[in-house]
């Protein structure tokens, strides 16, 4: 496996492009606006002005777009990745989606002779850029042990969770953990700022103890600085804690936690902060 399309080079699929070329694949990749990937395509990535010639001729094609509908558009849309992908590639979708979703798509790829995998990944911004993500990949294992040398390229804790949908349904777990972790880092910064304690020396004594966690270690520090730039979208977290609150719904299970979370970041997102990243889950108790 050599040649690879590659859809949705933004924030994380960037740095996945680049690993990928590191590693020695050739990289085909396709984005809306060609002025925002200049970078990687002065790295050796070829731009193609469609879906349609991007996926041409390749082994394999992986997409990590924002939300279910454009998953929707680059598979099943006129002249996209299911009418133009090679007979037998390797359709990879690394987009956090419905497991329902990941179930549609692999079926219909099978029906066409395609070996598709839901794969979505964790690790934000800075496990993409060292290559370090956590890939929770949900098709068949004979794939997904072929697929292996792509997932390398990109992470370090891959996991193979089961049948086609069981990787979303594990990366929907994944976010359901952020959502009460981080609302938790917000809640113990509020109050100890409230009681006037020194916030840097509060990190540094709990960070070691029960209480540490990757949300923590990661956005505590940016939550002081009052730096919201995103390493993960607010809005498409959003997204995701909607799809968690379906699924636990129709499993008859109610999260209250979630539920909660959920609430917050939409009435942030609605007061305009979509674009900032889930640490700004700090403002709604700023307000």
């Amino acid at each position: 496996m050599k040649k690879i399309g590659f859809i949705g080079v933004g924030i994380m699929g960037k740095s996945m492009v680049r690993n990928l070329m590191k590693a020695g694949f050739e990289l085909h990749i396709f984005a809306r606006a060609r002025g925002k990937v200049e970078d990687v395509i002065g790295e050796g990535a070829v731009f193609h002005g469609s879906v349609a010639d991007c996926v041409k001729g390749c082994e394999a094609v992986i997409t990590i777009v924002g939300f279910p509908p454009d998953v929707e558009e680059v598979y099943f849309s006129a002249n996209n990745i299911m009418d133009s992908a090679e007979s037998g590639a390797y359709l990879i979708d690394m987009t956090t989606t419905s497991p329902a979703l990941a179930e549609k798509l692999f079926a219909e790829g099978k029906s066409r002779g395609y070996h598709v995998m839901d794969a979505p990944v964790t690790g934000g911004d800075i496990g993409a850029k060292n290559a370090t993500l956590s890939i929770l990949a949900g098709g068949e294992r004979e794939d997904y042990e072929t697929c292996m040398p792509l997932f390398q390229a990109m992470g370090k804790n891959i996991n193979y969770q089961g049948k086609a949908g069981c990787g979303q349904h594990a990366k929907l777990a994944n976010q359901i953990m952020i959502a009460g972790i981080l609302s938790g880092v917000c809640e113990a910064l509020t109050y100890a700022k409230a009681k006037g304690l020194d916030l840097q020396t509060l990190l540094d004594s709990v960070s070691t103890g029960a209480a540490g966690s990757k949300q923590l270690d990661t956005f505590g520090p940016k939550i002081i600085d009052g730096d919201y730039a995103p390493g993960f979208f607010l809005k498409h977290f959003v997204k995701d804690m909607k799809l968690a609150l379906e699924e636990a719904a129709a499993s008859g299970l109610h999260l209250e936690v979630l539920r909660q979370a959920l609430a917050n970041y939409e009435a942030l997102k609605a007061a305009g902060y979509g674009d900032l990243g889930t640490q700004a889950l700090m403002k709604h108790y700023e307000r």
